[in-house]
């Protein structure tokens, strides 16, 4: 009987027990003042106001504990449905340092390396050229993307030609932006050829992105890659790991981080919580219905940008950051992964970055406060969403602030940086 009990628990499947949400504390208890966060409600309250925005969620956590975690405005001004800490974002870019996190799982385990060539995983981009623009045409903009030209016409195609690249593009190169790929108009005017059909999987569209031209030398600039370069470091986690990538994001980051409400695609019932997207104009806010081509529901999981989640599942991840890649008394990452993640790779003297900021490993980095004119410390990274959410980490005061709203605004992104550094207290 003993043997076959024994057996039968056996056999039984191991069921995870859920993660314990980011703990709470009283702003003092972590050396932040109550007093100086309630000036990020006033200022979120402020753009309500001004009809700058419908509503914010905004959470700040130090010291690995959530003080502060509020709600304002509206989901959407039609339904004056009232923001709620549960209401669901899309988050956008703020994708890419997820799959930031998963490449470097990847590194930690064996199966990538940051200097390997993206041949190596996807034969097709062996061999790519760069594009060399004809004298007088114009390389700048997406190209090929719904550009205009004169009077409202549509923008001519640029004209170029090729050269081989100097080097293969590599897996870091693609987390620093610096690869060219899907950098600019003339890739872009290629990507376009190939672009992907509905219903294809990351393994059946990006194997064409390594048929495409690169805009420069790899190296030779940063230039912000929207969807191609971080799509592929998606199909190389997919290809390194043996999973999809949804599912991939879900076992080794989001169930062990307890992030239960953040997907690729909302479920129905998690649809009603889907904050709106209002873009800003002359005449106030005007409502947005952003492409489906995002997601494509559950089949094309689009690492650069697809997911959706609340502010209090995102933070757990700024968390484990923010403690050297510990959250519950598990490393998700090694201390010495976290600095190399957050590391500026690529400095401010490369074209294309702005003064006082560097590039990490999918994210941006502070390295000169005093030039890029903010109060969070050197060192601190993090980055932002096309619909307006932004997050960051200060490893140095242990501080992690998310903003989810679904406006751009980069001042308001800059004041949220702020309004939380001066909250600092001790």
């Amino acid at each position: 009987m003993k043997l076959i009990l024994a057996i039968t628990l056996i056999a039984l499947p191991l069921i995870a027990a859920p993660v314990a949400p980011v703990p709470t504390a009283k702003p003092e208890d972590v050396g932040l003042s109550s007093e100086r966060l309630a000036f990020i409600d006033r200022m979120i309250e402020r753009r309500i106001a001004a009809g700058e925005i419908a509503g914010a969620v905004t959470i700040v956590a130090r010291n690995g504990k959530v003080a502060h975690h509020s709600a304002k405005g509206v989901v959407d001004l039609e339904s004056k449905q009232p923001m709620r800490t549960s209401t669901i974002f899309r988050i956008a870019s703020m994708t890419k340092p997820v799959t930031g996190v998963a490449i470097m799982m990847l590194v930690e385990e064996g199966k990538l390396r940051l200097n390997d060539p993206v041949s190596r995983y996807i034969p097709e981009f062996k061999g790519q050229k760069v594009a060399v623009a004809a004298p007088g045409t114009p390389t700048g903009g997406r190209g090929g993307r719904g550009g205009q030209g004169g009077q409202g016409t549509p923008a001519p195609p640029p004209q170029f030609t090729t050269v081989a690249a100097t080097r293969e593009i590599t897996i870091k190169d693609l987390l620093t932006h610096v690869s060219g790929l899907g950098s600019g108009a003339m890739g872009n005017s290629e990507i376009d050829k190939v672009a992907r059909k509905e219903g294809e999987t990351l393994a059946q569209y990006i194997p064409r992105l390594g048929t495409t031209s690169l805009e420069f030398q790899p190296g030779s600039r940063w230039t912000y890659s929207p969807g191609a370069g971080f799509e592929t470091l998606g199909r190389i986690v997919e290809i390194a790991s043996g999973l999809p990538l949804d599912q991939f994001f879900r076992q080794r980051i989001f169930d062990p981080l307890g992030m239960k409400d953040i997907a690729f695609w909302p479920t129905e019932a998690q649809w009603t919580r889907v904050a709106s997207v209002y873009q800003r104009g002359a005449n106030g806010l005007t409502k947005q219905t952003p492409a489906n081509d995002t997601n494509s529901r559950g089949i094309y999981f689009r690492a650069s940008g697809g997911l959706y989640s609340t502010a209090e599942d995102y933070i757990p991840m700024g968390v484990m950051l923010a403690n050297m890649g510990e959250f519950n008394g598990k490393h998700l990452l090694g201390r010495k992964t976290v600095e190399m993640m957050s590391a500026a790779h690529v400095l401010d003297t490369l074209p294309g970055r702005p003064a006082g900021e560097g590039y990490g490993l999918s994210v941006r980095v502070v390295t000169d406060h005093t030039r890029r004119g903010t109060m969070l410390s050197d060192g601190t990274y993090g980055w932002t969403g096309a619909q307006g959410t932004h997050f960051f980490v200060d490893p140095k005061e242990k501080l992690v602030g998310v903003l989810m709203v679904q406006t751009s605004i980069g001042e308001m992104q800059r004041d949220f940086e702020d309004l939380v550094a001066q909250s600092v207290i001790r």
